[in-house]
């Protein structure tokens, strides 16, 4: 009887001799020593009892932890995160909470995501991208699904999925006060401006067909559409009545009229073709509805008082009617994308360099075929638009891959090996215009080539070319917005972030632009620095 009751302290024991055992070896021979047995008079009958209680219950919580474990990874979606990816440039639907300098998307539709989180047990994690780039990362398998006041239109529906309606919402015809543009009709002849990629542009190129003589002005964001109308460009947008109605309370000199619709339109969740998330969403949606949830945060999001809740409302006056008071709170939100803007600079200036150093010895080394690859790599290059190579690596390679590149990540990649065609030339040329007598004199000393190029050769021809590095990195510098693009909040996304939120254009994007006004001086007064420096010690 002693000994079963005593099964688990022995049990204990012998591991202890085997812990203490890999402890006590001999130097050099590697022979275990002193493995007497433990002697029980160690353990009293209290210490005993309590160490079998305290281990029972550890291996008791374990298994009910397991258990649980189990049962939460038996999730009914099959995945334990889902992605979902937004452009949050568009409130009250989805917008940066800039206050205090947080990078935090809130919104309607991210509420909505964070209830269905909640109820079907997935955790959420959130992407961002330029709206007309959600539908290509949902086909790449970036995203899970896609929330950003999409409508379920019948071409969209061919390449992606939609769950029910979860919002209804109406057009209207945004344009300045007095101008009597309040019907599709009074835009015959006129200039009206929608965002690309919109639900909003197609139903203008229906009104198009209709109504004689409108030309119509496709745009990447509606404050890029309302800055149009302000500055007169344009005569008239069309944008959704929730997202009117902040405009036209920040800008007092715009209104907006609905445009009445015969066919019911709304918002709903986008997923891959075929996916298996439809189903269980639409349950958790139609049961917000029932419960209530959903006309709540309707009643949250959309009341009147959190529109243009940090605009200005003072009359417009002439000219570019600029007050910087109105971005101050938000100063900090904007200052947060300068360290990833010189992360992103310096990544690309090093690696363009190393790998426009490659490219530039595979031209001069006098091998045809490698002369040949190289060539025709930088041609390549420098003859296709960056902003085409940027969406081909961010979206393609994940479906040639199988690997989800992040944005940075893209980005890096994309302006190093555009950069590298550039630098190749530059470097070549410097190079070349070093004098002949250095690798002459180098050669005849038995110096090998590529040390003679490391030593001798590369150390003078950078130096010869450093203005010219430093213009390519005053470049990259600046290209660095177009990262923008594929949702990197860097320091012009910032910008349009700020703007978007409080329905203003100039001023976020001026004080940007003194941003990278002040790096660039700062990265010239640096390279004078060492460029003088390198003269002294000629």
């Amino acid at each position: 009887m002693k000994k079963k009751k005593g099964w688990l302290l022995d049990l204990l024991q012998k591991f202890f001799l085997q812990e203490v055992g890999k402890g006590k070896r001999l130097k050099g021979k590697g022979k275990i020593t002193n493995l007497s047995p433990f002697p029980l008079t160690l353990f009293p009958t209290f210490a005993r009892s309590l160490l079998t209680i305290l281990v029972v219950a550890a291996v008791g919580i374990s298994i009910i932890i397991g258990h649980s474990n189990s049962l939460k990874a038996a999730s009914p979606l099959g995945k334990d995160t889902l992605t979902m990816i937004t452009s949050p440039d568009y409130p009250p639907y989805e917008f940066y909470d800039t206050k205090g300098g947080d990078r935090q998307i809130v919104g309607f539709d991210i509420d909505i995501a964070k209830t269905l989180a909640e109820k079907l047990g997935f955790k959420l994690q959130i992407m961002e991208s330029d709206f007309n780039g959600l539908i290509p990362a949902l086909q790449a398998n970036r995203a899970d699904f896609v929330m950003a006041g999409m409508t379920p239109t019948p071409e969209r529906q061919k390449n992606i999925d939609f769950s029910i309606i979860y919002y209804e919402a109406k057009d209207t015809i945004v344009a300045p006060k007095g101008s009597n543009l309040k019907q599709p009709q009074n835009l015959s002849g006129k200039k009206v401006g929608v965002q690309l990629g919109t639900i909003q542009e197609q139903n203008a190129e229906k009104i198009a067909k209709k109504v004689a003589g409108i030309q119509l002005k496709q745009l990447n964001k509606v404050p890029e559409v309302v800055q149009e109308i302000k500055s007169g460009r344009i005569d008239a947008a069309i944008v959704e009545d929730t997202v009117a109605k902040g405009f036209a309370q920040a800008n007092p000199d715009l209104e907006f009229n609905t445009i009445p619709s015969e066919e019911a339109s709304g918002s709903a969740i986008a997923f891959p073709k075929g996916s298996s998330f439809v189903e269980p969403f639409n349950k958790v949606l139609q049961q917000m509805k029932d419960d209530g949830t959903l006309p709540k945060l309707v009643t949250k999001w959309f009341s009147q008082n959190t529109a243009a809740n940090s605009a200005s409302s003072t009359p417009a006056k002439g000219g570019l009617n600029l007050d910087f008071t109105r971005i101050l709170p938000d100063i900090p939100f904007i200052l947060r994308g300068i360290p990833l803007t010189l992360l992103f600079t310096l990544l690309s200036v090093t690696l363009g360099l190393i790998w426009g150093t490659i490219l530039s010895l595979l031209k001069i080394l006098g091998i045809k075929p490698l002369t040949w690859v190289a060539n025709a790599y930088t041609s390549v290059f420098r003859g296709t638009p960056l902003l085409l190579q940027l969406a081909l690596v961010y979206y393609a390679t994940p479906q040639l891959t199988g690997y989800d590149i992040s944005a940075l990540e893209a980005g890096v990649l994309t302006f190093t090996l555009n950069s590298g065609a550039y630098m190749s030339e530059t470097i070549r040329g410097g190079i070349q215009a070093v004098d002949k007598g250095q690798s002459e004199a180098a050669m005849s000393m038995g110096v090998p080539y590529w040390l003679m190029m490391w030593d001798v050769i590369l150390p003078q021809a950078l130096k010869n070319i450093l203005p010219a590095l430093v213009n390519e990195t005053i470049g990259l510098l600046k290209d660095s917005a177009l990262v923008s693009t594929i949702g990197v909040v860097e320091i012009l996304r910032s910008a349009q972030i700020v703007g978007a939120n409080k329905y203003i254009y100039f001023e976020p994007l001026l004080f940007a632009g003194l941003i990278y006004y002040v790096l660039v001086m700062g990265m010239t007064l640096g390279a004078s620095a060492l460029e003088r420096r390198l003269r002294e010690s000629e």
